[in-house]
């Protein structure tokens, strides 16, 4: 599971830049709740091998009563209950604040895991301008440039460094294929996730035990259905209550987040009733980046009429365009309407996940769509194709291997993605196509 890393500090302190620094892009994924002024962003980093979480938060008042600030200081709270370690971000050039004093205080209270970093220290070594920070009581202070990249990677170890019980990235055990197909459903908060999970286990009678060893209470529900053995890595917030599991509507994205990266099938449950939102575009792009199998059911379809129905389509052939090769079914899970082809598809993105493709069949196949249609011309360069190859599984990699192949444009490859998912029947999974071009042994010929 990966770690999570929430940036913390007073307003115009440089967190943003940080963030951006640590994802290396400008996507986030967005908590958009309701009557919140200032929302929590979500980004996907890694250092080397080693991939983790950050939060991106307003700045924080925590002595805050009222308005914006109030609800800002909310949002920081949260995400530093969601996080493994906290980067407390001050303002090397701005100097100590009375609120610093504050936010140090009341992290120190927590006693989570916390980093000092002064940030916008560019040019600047630690010395006279660094010592005011020590009066925090955090220990070190950490002079990075978020905009620049210095101390960065010195940083991001110190922090990984610090969450007890992580893994070392070389001690990750392998996975091993038992058969279970571990199945995600996220979504927005009431989307209807928790009547679709409920519906399910009330079906099956087979809720056996909580799977521990998560630090945030994440659970995994054993069931079986039609002899294929599943494993549901919760998103809606269950507990277990006795012999009962009750959904809390509290919601966190981080939750999700890790949902879709333990699983290896997630199913995107979309509401009717309030169509495609910007949040389930961020969740959906985060599921195609990770390389997860994925099916999209719409809920409470027996709620809306033809109407908004031609307007929910719309949206998702609009907003949704990237996920064209998932299967779409529209269900009802208070009615227990349309259900039972979801399980189908399912199973058929996690075969597809799993697919093998032979060297001869992929390089017969690319010869094939070359034949029917070249790759343009890029100036001097017309790329040349040789021969394609398997390079992974779930989600699948094809390979494939010539000369100017970085000329090749994304209208052409995709080209090439249809025609393999055609021949292998690929639904429900991503598929990655990487080119690598072949050296030029006159390249360094005078």
């Amino acid at each position: 599971m990966k770690p999570v890393i929430a940036l913390v500090g007073r307003p115009n302190v440089g967190k943003s830049t940080l963030f951006n620094r640590l994802t290396s892009s400008r996507d986030a994924i967005v908590a958009d709740f309701a009557g919140l002024t200032r929302d929590r962003h979500y980004g996907n980093g890694h250092l080397g091998r080693r991939e983790f979480i950050v939060i991106d938060t307003g700045g924080f008042e925590p002595t805050a009563e009222s308005g914006i600030y109030k609800e800002m200081a909310k949002q920081t709270r949260q995400a530093v209950a969601e996080a493994d370690v906290v980067i407390f971000v001050v303002d090397a050039r701005g100097g100590l604040s009375a609120q610093d004093h504050d936010i140090a205080q009341y992290l120190r209270r927590l006693g989570k895991p916390t980093l000092l970093v002064a940030n916008k220290a560019e040019g600047m070594k630690e010395g006279a301008q660094l010592v005011e920070f020590y009066e925090l009581g955090l220990g070190d202070v950490m002079p990075v440039s978020g905009a620049h990249g210095q101390g960065v990677r010195t940083m991001l170890e110190s922090a990984l460094d610090a969450i007890p019980g992580l893994p070392e990235e070389d001690e990750e055990p392998a996975e091993e294929d038992t058969g279970v197909i571990r199945l995600a459903v996220a979504g927005r908060p009431n989307v209807g996730k928790s009547t679709l999970i409920n519906c399910w286990l009330g079906e099956e009678r087979l809720v056996a035990f909580d799977m521990p060893g998560t630090t945030r209470d994440a659970i995994s529900v054993p069931f079986e259905k039609d002899g294929q053995k599943f494993e549901l890595i919760d998103t809606a917030g269950l507990r277990r209550k006795g012999k009962v599991f009750e959904a809390i509507e509290k919601f966190s994205v981080v939750k999700t987040l890790q949902a879709i990266e333990g699983a290896h099938v997630v199913l995107l449950l979309l509401d009717a009733t309030q169509g495609v939102t910007d949040q389930d575009a961020h969740i959906a792009g985060y599921i195609l980046e990770s390389g997860r199998g994925v099916v999209i059911a719409i809920n409470k379809w027996d709620a809306v009429d033809e109407y908004q129905r031609q307007q929910i389509e719309r949206q998702i052939e609009n907003r949704l365009s990237f996920l064209k090769f998932a299967s779409l079914h529209l269900i009802s899970a208070k009615k227990r309407q349309g259900l039972g082809p979801v399980w189908k598809s399912i199973k058929q993105a996690r075969a597809s996940a799993m697919r093998k493709m032979t060297t001869p069949v992929l390089t017969r196949l690319l010869q094939e769509a070359v034949a029917f249609q070249s790759p343009p011309r890029s100036g001097m360069f017309r790329p040349k194709m040789r021969y394609a190859h398997q390079g992974g599984m779930n989600p699948p990699v094809i390979v494939i291997h010539g000369n100017s192949l970085e000329h090749v444009p994304e209208v052409y490859r995709r080209f090439l993605e249809g025609r393999f998912r055609k021949a292998f029947d690929l639904v429900g999974t991503p598929l990655r196509i990487e080119f690598k071009t072949s050296a030029n042994p006159f390249k360094d010929a005078e």
